[in-house]
């Protein structure tokens, strides 16, 4: 386990080695502002790194991580909406070209969804993994007559999940309006922990493939 002393003794780290090397980028950022063409929607989970996954350098990743990697749909009031406000940042001010909702094997969220939380100090929780109800309750329909493992299950849950999230994305007036312009593009991804493999979502066959090798 990580503690706060090997934090500090990364940062100097950072500061001599890595800073250096991206110095005159960042320098370029401050002047010029953020540029990034791409909205990267991930999971909070600890074992997902965006910019480690894509070796992406400051500046090219506008990046929205949360509990489960999912959307909530557009919902025009008065309450707090830290991801519809990136989306909408990223989408409307930025004008991103493509969103990434990339989802992962062994994900906490999406196996908390399929027990009981008990605990009462997790009302935000509870309320959040909603969100990922339409999916188990479709894996659920669908594998009802089948004899699977639960690791097939959840894994099964993860992707079909990514599906609902994008079509939460859609809810979005300027989403669905760049989308049909041709000028959004929404992609799913899915990363194995285990492997380090990236699959995405062909929605020419439904399935999910790999990553390298494609023309995703």
């Amino acid at each position: 386990m990580m503690k706060i002393a090997e934090l500090i003794s990364g940062y100097e780290k950072f500061k001599d080695t890595k800073f250096k090397k991206y110095e005159n980028k960042f320098l370029d950022l401050v002047k010029n502002g953020q540029h990034p063409k791409v909205l990267f929607i991930a999971c909070s989970d600890s074992r997902v790194d965006p910019a480690l996954i894509t070796n992406s350098a400051p500046g090219e990743l506008f990046v929205l991580r949360n509990i489960g990697n999912f959307v909530p749909p557009f919902a025009p009031d008065n309450d707090y909406h830290a991801t519809a406000a990136g989306i909408e940042y990223a989408v409307s001010v930025l004008e991103v070209t493509d969103i990434i909702i990339c989802g992962h094997s062994h994900c906490g969220a999406i196996e908390t969804m399929y027990t009981k939380i008990t605990d009462i100090n997790l009302v935000h929780v509870k309320k959040w993994l909603e969100l990922g109800m339409d999916a188990k309750n479709y894996v659920t329909q669908k594998l009802i007559s089948q004899d699977v493992t639960q690791s097939e299950r959840l894994e099964l849950t993860e992707k079909i999940s990514l599906l609902f999230q994008s079509k939460n994305l859609l809810t979005y007036p300027d989403v669905e309006r760049r989308v049909n312009e041709g000028e959004l593009f929404i992609r799913s991804w899915y990363y194995h922990l285990e492997t380090g493999e990236l699959e995405y979502f062909n929605t020419e066959s439904g399935e999910f493939e790999p990553m390298i090798g494609s023309e995703n």
